[in-house]
């Protein structure tokens, strides 16, 4: 019932702030987001179909569809399903996609990670930048995520955690704490959003415990690289 009452309170949160998303997460990040998710994305291309037009992605918690769009320009797969449980981030990267021209690489669909509606082995990579940290319960989308790759594909996360050193680690918490909320709340008219952003960062395993977590639910190979002093950390994986 908590982790059910945690899911519902994210969806309304992201449907809430999805028409200003985009933006502010650019500004938020000083544009650098964009590098963090180029980085991650070359990193699973070693991986990945070197054939344009093969290989299916599946990216969970996709939003807005920044990260999907990404996939199909650096990596040219033949389709990426991206699955969200909020319809509004996914009505806006929609509109994103067809502008794109890329409607008949992505689609959308409304997905639960504790329960995609998906077949086993089904895709080549299944990816997630900037969302694992607002699953319910991390262990059960992780085996989610692992059910529907195929034998040998790859896991590809991205996701925000609080630099481990100083002077970084103070500074931060500054930033995320004061200043971040203060934009946010400008931005986007609500006032919890990037409240809750700094504690899901704060809240979620970073680097050998992720790894750690990432085995247990059946991953191998893991490896995680952090960007920009830490602010970013990927975790790539195989089946």
């Amino acid at each position: 019932m908590k982790n059910n009452s945690k899911g519902e309170r994210v969806r309304q949160m992201f449907d809430r702030i999805a028409p200003t998303y985009d933006r502010l997460n650019h500004l938020l990040s000083l544009g650098i987001d964009r590098r963090w998710r180029r980085k991650a994305v070359d990193s699973l291309g070693r991986f990945f179909p070197s054939e344009a037009g093969e290989g299916l992605i599946l990216d969970v918690a996709t939003g807005t569809g920044d990260f999907a769009m990404l996939l199909a320009e650096r990596l040219q797969p033949r389709h990426i399903t991206g699955a969200d449980i909020s319809e509004g981030m996914m009505d806006v990267g929609r509109r994103k996609v067809r502008e794109a021209g890329l409607q008949d690489i992505i689609s959308f669909e409304h997905g639960d990670c504790m329960a995609l509606s998906l077949p086993d082995d089904t895709f080549d990579a299944v990816t997630s930048a900037y969302g694992v940290r607002n699953f319910p319960d991390l262990d059960q989308g992780l085996r989610e995520m692992r059910r529907v790759l195929k034998p040998g594909g790859h896991l590809l996360i991205v996701e925000l955690t609080p630099p481990p050193r100083f002077p970084m680690k103070q500074m931060f918490w500054l930033y995320a704490h004061v200043v971040m909320p203060i934009i946010g709340r400008l931005v986007s008219h609500d006032s919890s959003a990037y409240t809750y952003l700094p504690a899901s960062m704060e809240a979620f395993p970073q680097a050998e415990a992720m790894e750690g977590i990432l085995k247990r639910a059946g991953f191998a190979e893991v490896e995680w690289r952090r960007f920009t002093f830490g602010i970013s950390t990927m975790y790539l994986a195989r089946k």
